[in-house]
């Protein structure tokens, strides 16, 4: 006996999809995109149980630059209390970018530094 995905699974409702993001807050939304860029940026990092398996630093820098962008943009979009944890987690980022980098750039030259300035180690 095979069993069939339910006709709603084979066609989903996009209209009812659309009117559930149309329902989300702006800030929802780009502190779940901030978040999605911190996470893969932490496994380009080489930051998750795999280790280096997934590291690619070139990967990880455009993520960091792309997450650091973001926040530089919205900073006066979203509250502090959202704002603070993200510039926390991007700083921790910037760094292991910087400690797992061969020839580390020059402060201020590093992934997200043109919005953040320069990150020491």
């Amino acid at each position: 006996m095979s069993e069939t995905p339910p006709e709603s699974a084979a066609n989903p409702d996009f209209d009812a999809m659309t009117r559930d993001i149309a329902e989300v807050p702006a800030v929802e939304v780009i502190v779940t995109v901030a978040v999605n860029l911190m996470s893969a940026a932490a496994v380009k990092l080489g930051l998750t149980e795999e280790g280096d398996t997934h590291k690619d630093l070139d990967e990880a820098r455009k993520l960091v630059h792309a997450l650091a962008g973001l926040l530089d943009a919205t900073a006066t979009e979203i509250s502090s209390f959202h704002a603070a944890p993200l510039r926390d987690g991007l700083k921790s980022l910037q760094l292991a970018f910087r400690e797992a980098s061969l020839v580390p750039d020059e402060p201020g030259h590093g992934p997200g530094e043109k919005y953040t300035g320069a990150v020491y180690g």
